[in-house]
Parts: structure tokens; C-alpha cells; sequence
């Protein structure tokens, strides 16, 4: 374990892309303002005044015109995408014959000793019209290019090898893939033989297009069929690549068609409950009553609504039988009335508590859901579906030791020896800022930890409070450096660029970090950490940071990653030194985004899509569809 020493690479792991503070205007309050609640501290050391200079990063201060004329810049945020799905083009069916058909002889004109192995259908393949994306098109063209004979036609007929494919195409939607992406036309059994022209046409075609199709199913259950990529600029995954001419040479080997196929599906235990949970949706009718409250509604103690009477009869139909007996006297007693008594909350926060939610008489977004009885089945069948797509994207089974955040559901797990040991609440990213969906490798755990403020939350929130207050970062106890010189924030141009200015907060009970951060080096500067705001982790609703990860157990999972005690974590914070702990062993992370997700015993549970990612799914979903059977 070393102590970090350069500022320069304290600042750079700190730097959260976006921050860990409440959302409010930076003129109106200081950072520790809004991490403490108002409360603010003497700084215990800080760099002398010195007379301001011009120079790289620093200027004499511009007059009053000057500066009512200049607004400060802003940093923007990753943006979402209208969706391009992959355009098809046509397989070049006609570089595929063989030589011993090319040109005007025809197979059937030939000896038997010299015929081509295959039937009269391969001399049809250049009027063989059928589209693929470009990766499929290219196998496709490769795999034919080089053998003479068919894989899916034998003695002019559909050979058993491509009823057992097409048998596992046709059951897409078990997976929660389209059928119609991969359907193909199959010449009738019965057909006139005096005209073999024809059905040799309709067996060339036939050929190309099943292995089309089964190349785009095997892609698309590898990587799925959506690029998280052009999505938005908050996702970021390493697409997978899959060699598909091996797979149809593979096939062309022999063995169980239907099983090589099926197989390529993700293998872990995550995927399989929602595949199951899949099956018993469409199963299922969805005729169980609702109760209908407004969108948008909030209800507090004392207050009067006419949606009360929606709520009371909410719990009417989900509070449970014990709950239902004993506040029978006031459920008796309601009159629809829309005022919000002492003992309908007393009532409601029993219903809240009951039901895992925070027990405080407030009736907004998360106890709503529950009152309402949450999604359709339609809506479940869609996040189960969007869930799949995106299961594809992480690696086929997550491995015995890991870390899965998922933010819909405002947690973070701990998984060892392939079974999970733990689970915490984490605040997560506000809409506004955003956390992102990507995967990495936890590297460090860094105790008493600097806080590098990025150039996000200087420009986009300290800047206005700076410019009207050059002393403020001074006063506050940060640190400020221009061109790696450690200077006054007073002395700092802050109508400049401040593409030169590093702050960064150093280790205190104040700072924005806590106790510690743990690292997984990433181009979003995302991270794990703690924070002074406790009391964010009693919300339902917790989507209230700048981006980076909040742990309501940092020591727990610090302990976990480094593989020691609790309490050597402890010592260590307890040195009061900032120290870089290295993980012994990598330990992935996924920071992920799921409104559907099953939890350690299989139940696959639904959360709100908070920050309405699964829109832009269905975007995508429906832009593929289109590209797919687009015709031309």
C-alpha cells in the first residue's frame, strides 16, 4: 500500500465526471453548503495571498463592463441518439458458382462424372436475391465461395438439418428476440415437377436465406441486435464480434443442429430466470384489478387531495389481509373525504413499511407504484424483453467474483464463489447527471481520499459563485493549481479558460468522498465512494448524485474488493493519511442499468425506469425491425 504523493494523479483518480452534491444554483450556497446542510469550516491550511499576475491561466481581473458582458460557459452532458440500425445489403450470390457451372454450360447439360455434388439449384444462386447485414453477407459469400455442395438442401429437399434450424428460429420470442427477423420462406413438399427450373430457383433462394437467417440469430444472441453505442453517449460496451463463417463451417461438421444454435443464448443463471420469467408472462392474463391515481401526484401529511380516496382504495387491494385488520376501524371509517388525517398516515406508512418502502405518510412516485400494482404484464414483458437485449451485451456469465450495480434498483451487490454475499443502497446519478452503463475492472481503494473537482462541476456550478467571489475556494479550504503551481483561487483569471485549473478538496470529515473511494479507472471518471450525505440513503427515490456511485456501506464493500476485515479498513481511514490500497486481484465491475433484473434467489424483480433509458430501447428496437424488412 503506497501513499499517493503526486497531486497531479490524486486529482486525476478524483475526478468524478460529475459530482457528489445536491442539485442547486452555485451562487446560492457553497459546496459544503450543499453536502452538510449549511454547515461550514475553517480551512485548516491554505496557500498565502499573492498579488494577481497576468500568465497562462491567470489575468488581471476584467472591469465591471467586461465582466457583465461575458456568461459563464457551460459543460454539457453525453446526449441520446435517433437510432441507425445496420443497413442490409445484398449477398453476392453471383460470385458463388462453382467453376466447373460458370459460364454457359449448365450442370444438368453435364456427364454425371462431372457434375457439380450438389443439385441443379446451385447454377440459380446469381438470380438469388436476399439481404444481410454486412458482417453476415460477408460469411455467407465466404462460406459458399469455398464448398460446391448445400447446407440446408439435399436431393432437391429441405434436408432435416433445416427443419431442426428453422425449428429454433421460429421459437425466437422464447428468447426474447423477433421471430420475423429470421423467418424464411420454405418450398412446399409438393410441387410441379415439370417445372424444375422453378423449384430449383426456390431451393437456391431457400439456401442463402436460411443461413442468413441463422447467422443473424447467432449474432444477435451473442451481441444482441442493438448497439448500446448508438444509443446514447452514456453507454459504452466493446461490441462483441462473432465469426460466423466458423459457426456455419461448425454446422456443415454435423452434430445436433438445433443444440449449436440454442447454445450461443447467454449461459448464466441471470438470463435463464428472466427467460423463465418471460414464459410465465405471456402465460399470463393480466385481469387483475387496478386502482388508477394521477400522474404526477404528491401527497403529504396534512394536506388535502382529491387522489386520496385512489390511495386508500390502493391499499384496499394491496395492503395484506394482516394490515387490512388491524387499521379495519379506519378503513371503515372513510368517507372519501380528500383530507389527509393523522390516521390515514398512520395507515399509509404501515402500507409503506410493509412494502420496503420508506415509512413517512409521503405518497409520491415509489409508494404510487405499489398502489397501483406497478407494470402491466405488458409493460413486465417489455422490461424482461429490453433486460434479455441488454443481458447480451455483458460478458456470457459475470463471473464468481463481482460487483453489479444496477441503478434502476439503487443497489450494489457483492458476488463471491458465484453466490451473492451482500447488498447495499447507493444514491446514483439525477437525470440531469447522468451515471453511465459500461463495465470495468476495480483496481484501488483510496482511504482518506482527495476529492479532484472535474471541470463539470467547476464551470458548470463553482464558476458564477467564483466570478462574483474570487475567495470562495480559499476560504472553503480547497486547493487550487494553475499549470500544475500552486496558487490562491483569488489569484486565478475565472473569465479565463480553465482548461489549466485543477481544485481539488483535500481529505477531511467535509469531503465530498468520505472515507474512501473505490477506483476502477474508466474515460467517465465514474467511481464508488462515500459521502457526508447519510441521509440521501432513507429515500425511495435516489437518483441525486452527479454521476458517481454513493455506498450506504463503503467499509463493507471496501473490505470485500481488498479481500480483509472491516476493521483493517478501519485502521486504515483511522491513520488519517491518504493512502492508495491496491485490489489483489481485479474484481469486475458492471455499472449497469436494468428495469428488470432477478435478484439473488431467481425472483426477477421491476423497477421504475428513472431515467427513461428503456424509451430509447424500444426506439431501437423498432429502427432494427424496419432496416430488417426494409424491402429494395
Amino acid at each position: 500500500m503506497r501513499l499517493i504523493k503526486s497531486a497531479a494523479v490524486v486529482a486525476l483518480m478524483g475526478a468524478c465526471a460529475i459530482a457528489t452534491m445536491d442539485v442547486r444554483p452555485a451562487e446560492a450556497i457553497t459546496l459544503m453548503d450543499f453536502i452538510r446542510g449549511g454547515k461550514k469550516r475553517t480551512a485548516p491550511e491554505r496557500a498565502q495571498p499573492v498579488q494577481p499576475m497576468p500568465g497562462f491561466g491567470m489575468a488581471v481581473p476584467p472591469t465591471a463592463e467586461d465582466r457583465a458582458a461575458v456568461k459563464p460557459p457551460r459543460v454539457s452532458s453525453p446526449r441520446y441518439y435517433s437510432y441507425k440500425a445496420d443497413a442490409l445489403r445484398k449477398v453476392a450470390t453471383e460470385r458463388l458458382l462453382d467453376p466447373v457451372v460458370t459460364g454457359s454450360v449448365r450442370t444438368y447439360d453435364l456427364p454425371p462424372m462431372v457434375r457439380a455434388p450438389t443439385s441443379n439449384a446451385r447454377q440459380f444462386l446469381p438470380e438469388v436475391d436476399v439481404r444481410a447485414t454486412a458482417e453476415v453477407a460477408k460469411a455467407v459469400e465466404a462460406f459458399y465461395a469455398g464448398r460446391s455442395d448445400f447446407l440446408w438442401v439435399q436431393g432437391g429437399e429441405v434436408n432435416a438439418r433445416a427443419k431442426s434450424a428453422l425449428a429454433v428460429l421460429k421459437d425466437a420470442a422464447s428468447v426474447g428476440l423477433d421471430p420475423s427477423d429470421y423467418a424464411v420462406a420454405v418450398p412446399a413438399d409438393d410441387y410441379d415437377r415439370a417445372d424444375m427450373t422453378a423449384r430449383q430457383k426456390d431451393l437456391a433462394r431457400f439456401e442463402i436465406a436460411t443461413s442468413v437467417a441463422v447467422l443473424t440469430y447467432v449474432q444477435d444472441t451473442v451481441r444482441g441486435r442493438i448497439d448500446p453505442n448508438r444509443i446514447s453517449g452514456y453507454h459504452d460496451f466493446k461490441r462483441k464480434s462473432v465469426d460466423l463463417f466458423a459457426f456455419l463451417d461448425k454446422l456443415a461438421a454435423g452434430g445436433d443442429v438445433a443444440a449449436l444454435i440454442e447454445e450461443q443464448n447467454p449461459k448464466s443463471s441471470q438470463f435463464a430466470a428472466l427467460k423463465q420469467e418471460l414464459q410465465r408472462l405471456r402465460a399470463q392474463k393480466d385481469a387483475s384489478p387496478r386502482v388508477e391515481i394521477a400522474p404526477g401526484t404528491l401527497l403529504k401529511p396534512g394536506e388535502s387531495n382529491p387522489e386520496l380516496a385512489n390511495v386508500i382504495q390502493g391499499i384496499m387491494l394491496k395492503g395484506s389481509e394482516a394490515l387490512k385488520q388491524e387499521h379495519a376501524a379506519v378503513l371503515a371509517g372513510y368517507q372519501g373525504t380528500p383530507d389527509y388525517t393523522p390516521e390515514l398516515v398512520t395507515l399509509v406508512e404501515a402500507f409503506q413499511k410493509e412494502n420496503g418502502l420508506k415509512p413517512d405518510g409521503v405518497v409520491g412516485q415509489a409508494s404510487i407504484r405499489v398502489l397501483t400494482g406497478g407494470d402491466t404484464v405488458a409493460d413486465k414483458i417489455n422490461k424482461v424483453e429490453i433486460a434479455m437485449e441488454q443481458a447480451r451485451w455483458l460478458p456470457d456469465g459475470l463471473g464468481d467474483r463481482y460487483v453489479f450495480i444496477n441503478q434502476p434498483a439503487f443497489t450494489a451487490s457483492y458476488t463471491e464463489n458465484g453466490a451473492e454475499q451482500f447488498s447495499m443502497r447507493v444514491v446514483v446519478g439525477s437525470k440531469s447527471n447522468q451515471t453511465y452503463f459500461f463495465q470495468d475492472e476495480i483496481q484501488t481503494v483510496e482511504v482518506n481520499p482527495y476529492w479532484g473537482v472535474p471541470q463539470s462541476i467547476l464551470v458548470n456550478e463553482m464558476l458564477p459563485k467564483l466570478r462574483s467571489d474570487p475567495n470562495y475556494l480559499d476560504r472553503m479550504g480547497y486547493q487550487v493549481e494553475v499549470g500544475g503551481r500552486v496558487v490562491p483561487s483569488s489569484a486565478v483569471d475565472w473569465y479565463g479558460s480553465t482548461t489549466s485549473v485543477a481544485v481539488r478538496q483535500p481529505p477531511s470529515s467535509d469531503n465530498a468522498l468520505g472515507e474512501l473511494k473505490i477506483l476502477f479507472p474508466n474515460s467517465h471518471a465514474i467511481y464508488m465512494h462515500d459521502t457526508p450525505s447519510k441521509s440521501f440513503f432513507k429515500r425511495d427515490q435516489r437518483a441525486l448524485s452527479h454521476g458517481c456511485v454513493r455506498l450506504a456501506e463503503p467499509r463493507r464493500m471496501a473490505a470485500a474488493v481488498l479481500g480483509v476485515s472491516v476493521d483493517e479498513v478501519g485502521k486504515e481511514i483511522a491513520s488519517g493519511r491518504n493512502k492508495a490500497l491496491p485490489v489483489p486481484s481485479k474484481v469486475p465491475v458492471y455499472v449497469s442499468y436494468f428495469t428488470a433484473w432477478p435478484n439473488k434467489d431467481g425472483t426477477v424483480e421491476y423497477f421504475s425506469d428513472v431515467y427513461g433509458r428503456d424509451m430509447y430501447m424500444n426506439r431501437a428496437f423498432d429502427a432494427t425491425r424496419k432496416a430488417r424488412h426494409l424491402e429494395g
